[in-house]
């Protein structure tokens, strides 16, 4: 990891200011944070994978209300496991479509569905803002890359040619 300082300090001030934005607006933190992570999980950089986050952080939440409101109408142990593995399987094959290809942030979003007890008006906001936040990362990560490099280049010392040949001698 050779910028492992700018992303440190990226990840650093953009999650204290998370930590008071949660806490202002009464947003369950740990959620944000989950949307965050499933931002760098996932393969796709930029606007494609904050997309790629929510849809599939979303789908979860979905799947999970919807075993959570299954088992309560079923009340039945045995229909609640048999629900669980049906919706379990779907969230897999789901991932054939190119919008919900990761599979863990559909389980992640279904995990905090649960955690939540199906608290859908809590869980979506920071979710939907942590994979923005995971976003902001990555941005803030690379101009704090690129403000280095340029400073890095003003202070080393111009070599000329003849200086560089010499040097393959």
């Amino acid at each position: 990891m050779q910028h492992r300082f700018q992303i440190a300090i990226s990840a650093g001030l953009l999650a204290a200011l998370w930590a008071g934005v949660a806490d202002v607006f009464q947003l369950v933190t740990w959620i944000g944070f989950l949307g965050c992570s499933t931002f760098f999980a996932q393969t796709k950089s930029g606007v494609k994978g904050m997309l790629m986050a929510m849809t599939t952080n979303l789908s979860g939440v979905f799947w999970g209300w919807l075993i959570i409101a299954g088992s309560t109408f079923f009340g039945s142990p045995i229909i609640s496991y048999a629900l669980t593995g049906i919706v379990t399987s779907i969230m897999c094959l789901q991932a054939s479509h190119k919008r919900l290809a990761f599979i863990p942030g559909a389980f992640i979003g279904c995990c905090i569905t649960f955690a939540m007890n199906a608290d859908i008006a809590a869980i979506v906001p920071p979710l939907v803002m942590g994979a923005a936040l995971g976003y902001c990362m990555s941005l803030l990560t690379e101009q704090l890359i690129a403000l280095t490099q340029n400073r890095q280049n003003i202070s080393s010392p111009v070599t000329s040619v003849n200086d560089n040949a010499a040097k393959e001698l």
